[in-house]
């Protein structure tokens, strides 16, 4: 029994990390991370702040298309 409830929470665990790697749900904690890593001293911004700075440069880029929404 114990077996096959360790199986279910590595499955839901795998299904849980393979949709926040497809929508980029991990892209703010894989910031901070480098940050943390390579600038320890430097501030880190809060996700609000961080989803804006990511949107800004996505629309600053040319190479991405425009976005109609």
């Amino acid at each position: 029994m114990r077996s096959a409830l360790r199986r279910a929470r590595r499955a839901v665990r795998g299904v849980r990390w393979y949709v926040r790697e497809l929508t980029d749900e991990s892209a703010y904690d894989r910031y901070v991370a480098h940050v943390r890593g390579e600038h320890p001293d430097a501030d880190v911004p809060s996700r609000r702040a961080f989803e804006r700075m990511r949107t800004d440069r996505q629309e600053s880029d040319p190479r991405q298309g425009f976005r109609c929404c």
